[in-house]
């Protein structure tokens, strides 16, 4: 399968190419690439220069309000996984400018994300903070650490973490706004009952071929909050 890279040189000219790519000129894969990214306009100096090395004042500040950040990984092949992660406000820890602690806390036990990073050890985490718009990428290498050899109290619901991820900081950069206002993500209005979905239980019961039911939705959950 063709794959391409792309990079964007200062006057923000996005530039591309194929693994297929011959002196002799593009691809027909590469330049439908072209094509369609004509289409798109330079992206203006202001968002090529947000981009930071380290976590400022600013970075810190958001990362202590936010109780919820999404943790991107790839295994060795380059398939890319995506996995939530959830606390109170600053369940992330930032240790300095340079270094962030994530506590792996109990989940499912497929343990995709940690397995991916002893195999790739570049993630991102996309940081959320209740009623606020923006969002914070963090970009950098992992190191996957037991709870005991930081020396930072990781305790939260009564329990101290499974294990640490320590994030070496590479790049951050707040986001641009415009996906979680179309969203309206965080206005009321918009939530979702509940009962507009299926029971998770069917979900699960369908999804694993199961003969017999699951507990309701309310019974699943509470059973849930016993292992946060």
């Amino acid at each position: 399968m063709p794959c391409w890279s792309h990079s964007t040189n200062r006057t923000g000219e996005l530039q591309t190419c194929g693994t297929g790519c011959h002196a002799s000129g593009r691809t027909g894969y590469g330049r439908a690439v072209d094509t369609v990214l004509a289409g798109y306009r330079a992206p203006g100096g202001l968002v090529l220069d947000k981009v930071i090395d380290r976590l400022d004042g600013h970075c810190r500040e958001f990362i202590a309000h936010s109780p919820f950040a999404t943790l991107a990984t790839a295994d060795a092949d380059g398939w890319p996984d995506i996995s939530p992660r959830g606390g109170d406000a600053g369940f992330v820890h930032v240790l300095d400018e340079h270094r962030l602690a994530l506590p792996d806390r109990p989940g499912n036990n497929r343990v995709d994300s940690l397995r991916n990073l002893a195999a790739n050890p570049r993630a991102a985490l996309l940081f959320f903070v209740p009623g606020i718009e923006q969002t914070l990428r963090v970009y950098g290498t992992t190191t996957l650490l037991a709870p005991d050899d930081l020396d930072v109290d990781l305790t939260e619901f009564g329990r101290a973490p499974l294990s640490v991820l320590v994030l070496q900081v590479h790049k951050a950069y707040f986001q641009c706004p415009k996906s979680v206002m179309r969203s309206g993500l965080w206005d009321p209005a918009r939530q979702v009952e509940r009962t507009a979905l299926t029971p998770f239980g069917r979900v699960i019961k369908d999804h694993c071929a199961l003969e017999s039911d699951l507990p309701d939705d309310a019974t699943i959950r509470a059973d849930l909050a016993q292992e946060l």
